[in-house]
């Protein structure tokens, strides 16, 4: 054989090692990234087995303490009084309550003034009021009261006042639709919802490594699949972040297979307190997990966030969370819930 010829022979071995070493690479690099094997799992097995998305990773989300809804208040409310013959047992006042709690889209509510007790609250059974009040929420990411709504509140307030030998007294429809505007208007000025964009820098991640990751982190299941929870210190409030992914890549036949390439890390300013420091966990969980993950920090056009950008975010928010505050309508109070809702 010619030099030649093993020349050509050893440049065909070489491109052939060449394509099997770039194939390997590109099937290393687009196979989702698994879950690493806790310590049980290989002393249980005796042996490597594939991995697979593991529920038992992150531990189920605690079930919420029962909270108190929030009662009435005139700050967000249409309250209409309800004046009594004679007083009307707790049974008697549930029994009247109508199908429904709600006047269109916005909540509707009727609250007794116990005899005992000396406060407004849900008519309870073995109870006894002196007197009614009627309300409807004025304003709700839905929009405004408006006419129509205000109408049904009315027709509600009215049967619920019959049934009980009530008299019902209704603020003007028209002031207090101009003060569902007004609020809705105020609302809409000062709602916040931020959302990070960690997209995969490489490799994709399967479901199961992102459970792993981010329940370093504090995050637990939520109800819905793909969806992460940070539960809120306070047991009952609204969590503090979120972190979604694709639904369907987590209802898979087999997740471990399902590639992910971007995750969502959200947070509904209102409806967390404060004193949570929600936007400081935020970036924190956001670094933290760019940094395990091997990913990169970016808003919704696909745009690296800075850091300088992040600094003035949270200034901006300090500036949101004081004018809440001055309308009584602090970030996780029970209104604020409500209102941002």
């Amino acid at each position: 054989m010619s030099s030649f010829s093993i020349g050509l022979a050893i440049l065909g071995v070489l491109v052939l090692a060449l394509l099997v070493g770039y194939n390997a690479w590109t099937s290393r690099r687009n196979t989702p990234r698994q879950p690493e094997a806790t310590v049980a799992e290989p002393l249980a097995a005796g042996d490597r087995q594939d991995p697979h998305f593991d529920t038992s990773l992150v531990p189920p989300m605690p079930l919420p303490m029962a909270e108190r809804r929030p009662g009435l208040d005139a700050l967000i409310d249409v309250l209409a009084s309800i004046a009594l013959e004679a007083p009307v047992s707790g049974d008697a006042a549930l029994a009247a309550l109508p199908p429904t709690r709600r006047a269109g889209s916005k909540p509707f509510a009727i609250e007794g003034w116990n005899e005992a007790t000396q406060q407004w609250e849900a008519p309870q059974p073995g109870q006894r009021y002196s007197g009614f009040q009627a309300g409807v929420q004025l304003a709700s990411r839905t929009g405004p009261l408006n006419e129509i709504e205000y109408s049904e509140f009315v027709v509600k307030a009215q049967a619920f006042a019959d049934a009980v030998n009530g008299a019902p007294d209704f603020p003007e429809m028209l002031d207090e639709v101009a003060r569902a505007r007004e609020l809705d208007q105020f609302a809409s000025g000062h709602d916040a919802q931020l959302g990070f964009t960690l997209r995969a820098s490489n490799a994709a991640w399967s479901p199961g490594y992102v459970q792993q990751n981010a329940s370093r982190l504090g995050f637990v299941a939520g109800a819905i699949p793909g969806r992460m929870v940070l539960p809120a210190g306070v047991p009952g409030a609204p969590p503090l972040l979120g972190l979604s992914f694709d639904t369907q890549a987590a209802l898979a036949d087999d997740p471990a297979q399902s590639a992910l390439r971007e995750l969502t890390l959200s947070l509904d300013v209102p409806q967390v307190d404060r004193g949570e420091q929600p936007f400081a966990r935020m970036r924190e969980a956001a670094a933290a997990l760019a940094a395990a993950m091997d990913g990169i920090i970016t808003d919704d056009n696909g745009q690296v966030i800075r850091d300088e950008a992040l600094d003035v975010i949270g200034a901006d928010l300090e500036n949101l969370y004081d004018t809440l505050e001055s309308r009584d309508l602090a970030a996780g109070s029970p209104l604020a819930r409500r209102l941002f809702s």
